[in-house]
């Protein structure tokens, strides 16, 4: 194994999804961070197996409701208009996405997978990025929005689309590597 594959060795990440997931930005990310060394698991509102809008399933290690942001390194919120929107209504969900931020553990999230950070209340004061139809909610949750392929701020980082995979899959390789064990 070299060096780049052993940046996030030991590292767990949390990948918080649900059915109707936008398939690259579930998958790529996932790729990334294990061929960097992370360990991963996929939490979910239900057990069993999700699928993604283009057809991916992906098992499911642990259910929303288990989950303990003590237990992860880091975060990885794809995107997905379904995802997005199932995900930000279980409150198992916002708590552990709230969790991981309050400990200061870094949070990757792609296109629409930031409207669970206005249920969490954890955008305030940050600048991110995401497709543009939650711009409106994201800055009415007190972020500042850009439109760049990808923005770190502090631990999150964010992108718009699966066109911004390959710059969001480093940046998050790289702030996941900083982060505090």
């Amino acid at each position: 194994m070299n060096a780049l594959n052993e940046r996030l060795k030991g590292r767990k990440i949390a990948v918080l999804a649900t059915n109707g997931f936008e398939d690259s930005e579930l998958t790529s990310p996932i790729e990334a961070v294990t061929a960097a060394g992370a360990i991963v698991h996929v939490l979910s509102t239900d057990d069993g197996t999700i699928e993604g809008k283009n057809g991916t399933t992906v098992d499911v290690d642990k259910l929303t409701s288990e989950a303990k942001a003590r237990d992860y390194d880091a975060l990885i919120l794809p995107g997905g208009t379904g995802n997005a929107d199932t995900i930000r209504l279980d409150e198992d969900a916002v708590s552990f996405v709230k969790d991981i931020a309050e400990a200061a553990k870094p949070i990757g999230v792609i296109c629409h997978g930031g409207w669970i950070l206005t249920d969490a209340d954890v955008v305030r004061d940050r600048t991110v990025t995401s497709f543009r139809s939650i711009k409106t909610d994201l800055v009415n949750a007190g972020a500042r929005w850009i439109d760049e392929d990808v923005v770190v701020d502090s631990g999150l980082i964010s992108s718009r689309t699966p066109d911004d995979l390959p710059a969001f899959n480093s940046a998050i390789i790289d702030e996941f590597a900083k982060a505090t064990r």
